[in-house]
């Protein structure tokens, strides 16, 4: 499936693009990626990236490439992430730094959850977030997650956060 184009108030949800694997590099170069998915070299960024990208032909939804539709500047990455191993798809976000805090993944977010609830039909999505990434946990509950303490993450001790799609339009 090519992924779709969806357009928020600031934002330009669009299908991931080779350079924008230049910010994944960067993040998981940093320790910002500590939360994450943990630092890596070049080449594990790019194994972790393409996997991510090749959702959307397997299995029909992956990541979006964000867009300020001001300035066409890349300013992220929002969308559902399931590679295997997973317990169910995961709504999940990246910023890179100069985009931080001006809520465009929340912006983002959101449209995917609506994307999801009607192009998929699904009832539901979860966030898998390690427990020290407090900046995540508060975004999946102002997305209006609620955290389920006995849900399935990837690693002992993930809080995961539950998001009911099916008031969604």
């Amino acid at each position: 499936m090519t992924p779709p184009t969806l357009h928020t108030e600031r934002l330009t949800l669009r299908a991931p693009r080779l350079a924008d694997f230049e910010h994944w590099a960067a993040f998981f170069a940093s320790p910002r990626s500590v939360h994450e998915r943990g630092m890596m070299d070049r080449a594990g960024a790019y194994r972790h990236w393409a996997a991510d990208v090749a959702l959307w032909p397997l299995k029909g939804y992956g990541p979006f490439g964000l867009d300020d539709r001001v300035t066409g500047a890349y300013v992220g990455e929002v969308g559902i992430y399931e590679p295997e191993g997973y317990p169910e798809p995961e709504l999940g976000w990246f910023t890179v730094p100069e985009a931080e805090g001006k809520g465009y993944a929340a912006e983002a977010a959101r449209a995917v959850m609506t994307w999801a609830r009607q192009n998929l039909g699904w009832d539901r999505l979860i966030n898998i977030v390690d427990p020290a990434n407090a900046r995540s946990i508060a975004l999946g509950q102002r997305l209006g997650g609620t955290i389920d303490p006995d849900g399935k993450g990837t690693d002992p001790g993930d809080v995961v956060i539950v998001h009911d799609l099916r008031g969604l339009a």
